[in-house]
């Protein structure tokens, strides 16, 4: 097939609700100070997609789980207001306009027809719900691009999120579209007990649930700044233990989307590594992601 498309860069992003908080209410959590993920979306923005001026972003959604299949949004537009039931007191009825990329959806879709180890429904459902991984980004992150979301599939092993990824990558080239990938989740993803949260949420990562899951994601933050996505991939199993958001769904499709295991694209942190009720939260960037990306999947 002749390469036309290309994803011209991606992000492994926080959608933490406190990023959505009057500034006040921000440093109020936070011992005064500002939290970092705000200015480092704001830096995205600036020095990543306004550069890069994409046709569509694509959201890996970690909030928005299905069983037996994966689903793309796949509607012309979408506009509404959203409240969020876990947190309305912190979001609610925040409005959201973007156009969505049919085209795209549908072409992911049509790469898992015949196959008999993935499942991919594209919905224009105008009910289908919408989840705050998606809105909370929206703010900071919004431009004239597209916006599209994939679910996190909760059935779903290491290698189907990388499949997914891969499947993406030939519709991308297939519909020739220039993308932007996020990944719009946490790294270790416990909470602290309701009677403790109020204590830890600041955003020092001496408020992470435990020093070992600090330490998993750290470890993990360093193999991504140096382009070692093979050694992320293979420590899945062990990662596994400190309970990654979306069982690290975001991750695997959007790295699998960049050549999987033979990807080498360099992170570059766009935020401090911060707690966020005792959850791993970070914003990083990989620039020119697929240089490189040979077809034949996962690596």
């Amino acid at each position: 097939m002749r390469v036309v498309g290309e994803i011209v860069g991606a992000g492994f992003v926080s959608h933490l609700p406190t990023i959505v908080l009057p500034e006040a209410e921000r440093r109020a959590l936070n011992d005064g100070h500002e939290i970092s993920l705000v200015p480092g979306l704001r830096r995205l923005r600036t020095e990543a997609l306004d550069r890069l001026r994409p046709d569509t972003v694509v959201v890996f959604d970690t909030h928005w789980f299905t069983t037996v299949e994966f689903v793309v949004t796949a509607h012309d537009h979408r506009a509404g207001r959203f409240t969020s039931e876990e947190l309305p007191r912190g979001m609610a009825q925040m409005p959201y306009d973007f156009r969505g990329d049919r085209e795209l959806a549908e072409a992911l879709a049509a790469r898992a027809e015949g196959r008999e180890d993935m499942w991919i429904h594209a919905s224009d459902d105008p009910y289908l719900p919408i989840h705050y991984p998606t809105t909370n980004l929206l703010p900071f992150l919004q431009g004239d691009a597209r916006w599209v979301s994939i679910s996190v599939c909760q059935t779903a092993a290491p290698s189907d999120f990388l499949l997914v990824g891969t499947l993406l990558a030939e519709a991308i080239r297939q519909v020739d579209r220039r993308v932007v990938l996020l990944a719009s989740g946490g790294m270790s993803h416990r909470f602290w007990p309701l009677q403790e949260l109020r204590r830890h949420e600041a955003s020092d990562p001496v408020h992470i649930i435990t020093a070992e899951a600090r330490e998993a994601d750290q470890a993990i933050l360093a193999r991504w700044v140096e382009g070692d996505h093979a050694a992320v991939i293979d420590g899945m199993d062990a990662y596994g233990a400190y309970a990654p958001e979306g069982r690290f769904g975001h991750y695997l499709m959007m790295v699998g989307a960049l050549g999987g295991r033979s990807c080498h694209a360099a992170g570059v942190p766009y935020s401090d590594y911060e707690s966020g009720a005792g959850t791993g939260q970070v914003h990083v960037w990989f620039d020119q992601p697929a240089a490189g990306w040979t077809e034949g999947g996962t690596g």
